[in-house]
């Protein structure tokens, strides 16, 4: 329980938490220092310097006690007073107690070797850091004797500490210098990889410490062999249909020689394998697509409503916020999966509702329908290639290869985003979200 409290006030940064591991080690490490050793260290300075005034104080104090009166002492403490550099007053005014600024690190170890090492003594004062005042019962009355701290402390005790801050402070702000630079590689290697989940190829070459180096080989290795890959697959999927186009216009031309009553249920056959092959051409091209240019998506929604219009298709408008803000998009991909999602909204629909929000973060294009929509437990597999759901949407309207919402995915991940699928609310049917990541 305290660890994950602790962790919701660390730094979630690299740079924060590096700073983290540099600067705590260093400064415990001062702080150790500090009190087991420089403290204790000047603790037992003062210590060995007070007990010296401490026998020049009972000095005085004797010879007061052994005075024949008030006045007799009063003349011997005249002349020592000059010796010993310490000021007296017989008789002073009456010590009430004790007096030592909370500030004063070694004020207490003044006061505990005074009173040990002088008897009688009734108050000890450190008001004036210039300055010890001393008050002490003898035979005649009360003794005030006065003399320089800098008899009982050490002159700037905590001058050390202040160096080790200065140093520490210094020497800390170098390594975080070094440090950085071992660090700016590794972000350059996260924003690559944030850049090719949104479908950005941007140049990195590895750099820094030797396992730095070795990460950022991996991820280029990596990043070769899924373009590899997608190219491949491009390749195959286009080589394939487009292979297959040749013999189908032959076939359709021979049927077209033949009579129509036999003819007419083949070119049925032709044409199924007619929208397959463009299916699998559509398929091919999710990956490919177009480049990224700043792109307002707005436009893209009117296009695809501009077009169901033409052909005469129940697609309105919807819900549109930050819609004219301009950001990175293939925008020939995101209009063929907008017309995708609209196609497969109006197969199982009567009408469809295209809308579009813009935030700091991400681009939410929305399609709505009044279909029957599609079962929680089956959206998943929805948008898995050449998957069809029977009992979920009526597949008796239309022909199709389960490719329409996997091309909308694969759009979607080349842009660092997500297809959603869920239920709308207006409509009552399928609500499909494409997410785009900015």
């Amino acid at each position: 329980m305290f660890f994950r409290w602790l962790k919701n006030y660390l730094p979630r940064g690299l740079y924060g938490r590096a700073a983290l591991i540099l600067i705590l080690p260093v400064l415990t490490l001062q702080l150790l220092v500090s009190v087991v050793f420089i403290q204790r260290h000047f603790d037992g300075v003062t210590r060995l310097m007070t007990s010296a005034v401490n026998i020049e104080l009972r000095f005085l104090v004797e010879t007061v006690n052994t005075a024949a009166d008030l006045d007799a002492g009063k003349v011997a403490l005249s002349r020592l007073d000059a010796p010993l550099e310490i000021l007296t007053t017989l008789p002073a005014e009456t010590g009430v107690a004790d007096v030592k600024p909370w500030t004063d690190l070694t004020g207490r170890v003044v006061i505990e070797t005074l009173r040990n090492g002088v008897a009688d003594v009734q108050a000890v004062s450190l008001a004036d850091r210039r300055r010890v005042g001393v008050w002490v019962d003898t035979v005649h009355g009360p003794l005030r004797m006065d003399f320089s701290r800098t008899r009982v402390s050490a002159s700037n005790p905590h001058q050390l500490l202040v160096i080790m801050l200065v140093m520490g402070v210094i020497m800390t702000t170098i390594a975080y210098f070094f440090l950085r630079n071992q660090l700016r590689p590794i972000k350059r290697m996260a924003a690559a990889a944030a850049d090719y989940g949104k479908g950005r190829v941007t140049q990195f070459t590895p750099t820094g410490a030797v396992e730095v180096r070795a990460a950022g080989m991996a991820f280029l290795d990596m990043r070769n062999r899924l373009e590899r890959q997608t190219q491949s697959r491009t390749m195959m999927l286009s080589g394939v249909s487009h292979d297959l186009r040749t013999p189908l216009t032959r076939l359709r031309l021979g049927l077209s020689l033949l009579d129509d009553s036999e003819v007419e249920p083949l070119l049925r056959d032709v044409d199924d394998m007619q929208h397959l092959l463009d299916a699998f051409l559509d398929f091919a091209r999710s990956d490919a697509g177009d480049s990224l240019e700043p792109t307002v998506p707005q436009d893209l929604v009117h296009a695809v409503l501009a077009d169901a219009e033409r052909m005469g298709q129940p697609v309105y408008l919807g819900e549109m916020v930050g819609a004219t803000e301009q950001v990175s998009l293939r925008p020939l991909a995101i209009r063929r999966a907008l017309e995708n999602l609209v196609g497969n909204a109006l197969r199982y629909g009567t009408r469809a509702e295209i809308g579009v929000s813009v935030t700091e973060r991400a681009v939410r294009f929305c399609v709505e329908d009044d279909g029957p929509g599609i079962p929680p437990a089956q959206r998943e597999d929805a948008i898995s290639p050449f998957v069809r759901l029977d009992p979920a949407r009526n597949q008796d309207k239309g022909s199709g290869v389960g490719l329409g919402l996997s091309i909308v995915a694969d759009i979607a991940r080349t842009h660092g985003g997500v297809l959603r699928l869920g239920d709308s609310t207006r409509l009552g049917g399928l609500k499909a979200e494409l997410v785009l990541a900015r």
